[in-house]
């Protein structure tokens, strides 16, 4: 299983979300991304971000820096667009 580590240690909301969404965005599924942020916030965001992408949150463990947290998160299969379901960027063709 591969394994990334993501130091945002010191980065405020939303960077530390940003930072695991990019190394996320490539990641093969079943790849274990590591968290550590100091940001208060991290604790409400990256639970959030994971039911809204549909990944895994393992844990959550305070680190040695009472001030860290640790997140570990396991990216999940995603479904494929290959269907025609696209991104839900492209607009309507209907007339306005």
């Amino acid at each position: 299983m591969n394994e990334i580590e993501v130091d945002a240690r010191g980065l405020r909301c939303p960077l530390p979300v940003i930072r695991l969404a990019a190394a996320a965005q490539d990641a093969p599924a079943g790849t274990r991304i590591v968290v550590v942020t100091s940001d208060p916030a991290a604790r409400h965001d990256i639970p959030a971000w994971c039911r809204m992408r549909d990944h895994e949150l393992i844990k959550i463990t305070q680190e040695a820096d009472p001030a860290d947290l640790r997140f570990v998160v396991v990216i999940r299969p995603q479904p494929s667009n290959a269907a025609g379901g696209g991104s839900g960027s492209a607009r309507s063709s209907r007339a306005m």
